[in-house]
């Protein structure tokens, strides 16, 4: 097989390597790694260019890597004035004329071309023990995304214009891999998403709660759900308009984020109209109340509403068995339905009263003939 055949097959292989990937991280070490092997190299690196920041963050690093090298760094990011080629080569140069094309550099010092680029990365080379590197600019939108960067050993052979050339190919596959990403990223998050407060909505409610329960099926985890209901909302819409209204929902929305905040890993999530719930895994049920507890006093200072009618159910409480989401959506909704009856300034907890506990009893009731109050209630 020709070479051009060779490569052709490494671009479709990368190219089917990033749009198998289900989220950014496996899009970019997919990214790196295929274009690691299309140019026979030992190790790859693909970085963003945070302009914001004037920094060159590392996003991934494959293949053989130094020690202070990690697959998918932290805080790895080098400072723009030390790669001179990301301001001037990309866009100096690219302004004038020049197309955004891939270079090579060399452990000797700058590749004939680019005398000018003795910097950084040349001393990262001899340092790791690599002979020289091709780079590639990855550009989305007209505009520098970032760079494609891939090494070979010291006594390998050094990369040259061809190399640079498909590297450049490669840069091109990447960025097109990139933005498909990118879009599907979105697409996920719009779909779990409030558009009003940008809080979760009921269908990442759904997911993580079912993901939950199933964890304190198998490992005890504790799992509780906050479930309230903003009073005063109706008045609200009839008497200064649904424009006011939508304020005082993103207002109580800040709110239920901050109070969530207080409690690790703790999902914030509107359900639809005037519903709002927490769903905490982990914390013990008593924290839970707690916060509970602090949203409220905080919705009751909200200008406008009327409080906060607020149910909480754990799985820590004595509940009996608790096998679904379904049982513990009810728990938590039945003492949000009581608190909202006896007009409570404070969080109802589902099996604190005792034996014969009016939430739990409300809640494992047989469910009337007609069309179920809530409509998550009709889940599985």
């Amino acid at each position: 097989m020709g070479g051009d055949d060779v490569r052709l097959r490494a671009v479709v292989t990368l190219a089917q390597g990033m749009a198998a990937a289900h989220a950014p991280r496996e899009s970019w070490r997919a990214a790196a790694a295929g274009a690691c092997r299309a140019l026979g190299g030992s190790f790859a690196a693909l970085s963003v260019w945070e302009r914001e920041l004037g920094r060159l963050r590392v996003l991934a690093n494959v293949g053989k890597r130094a020690r202070d090298e990690e697959e998918f760094p932290e805080d790895e990011a080098y400072p723009v004035h030390q790669f001179p080629e990301i301001t001037e080569f990309l866009h100096e140069r690219w302004v004038g004329g020049g197309g955004p094309n891939a270079w090579v550099e060399t452990a000797a010092g700058p590749a004939a071309g680019h005398a000018e680029y003795c910097h950084q990365r040349v001393a990262a080379l001899r340092r790791r023990g690599r002979g020289c590197c091709v780079v590639a600019p990855i550009v989305m939108h007209g505009r520098a995304w970032g760079e494609l960067y891939v090494a070979r050993p010291a006594g390998a052979p050094v990369f040259d214009r061809a190399d640079a050339d498909f590297a450049t190919v490669l840069a091109s596959v990447v960025a097109a891999g990139i933005a498909q990403t990118e879009r599907l990223e979105e697409a996920r998050r719009l779909a779990f998403t409030d558009a009003l407060t940008g809080l979760a909505n009921r269908r990442a409610v759904d997911m993580r709660l079912d993901e939950a329960i199933e964890r304190h099926r198998a490992e005890g985890v504790v799992v509780s759900l906050v479930v309230c209901d903003l009073n005063g909302l109706k008045r609200v819409n009839d008497t200064r308009g649904h424009a006011v209204g939508d304020r005082l929902l993103e207002r109580f929305g800040s709110v239920l984020s901050l109070c969530g905040a207080m409690l690790p890993g703790t999902l914030a999530a509107r359900l639809g109209g005037d519903e709002f719930c927490l769903l905490a895994v982990g914390p013990a049920a008593d924290e839970v109340v707690r916060v509970a507890d602090e949203l409220c006093r905080r919705a009751g200072e909200l200008e406008l509403g009327e409080g906060v009618a607020c149910g909480v159910a754990s799985t820590e409480d004595p509940l009996g068995p608790v096998r679904s989401a379904r049982r513990l959506f009810r728990l938590a909704d039945a003492a949000q339905y009581r608190a909202k009856a006896v007009r409570s300034a404070k969080p109802v907890v589902a099996g604190r009263e005792g034996p014969d506990d009016p939430v739990v009893r409300l809640a494992d009731a047989p469910p009337p003939a007609a069309a179920e109050r809530r409509r998550f209630r009709g889940r599985r």
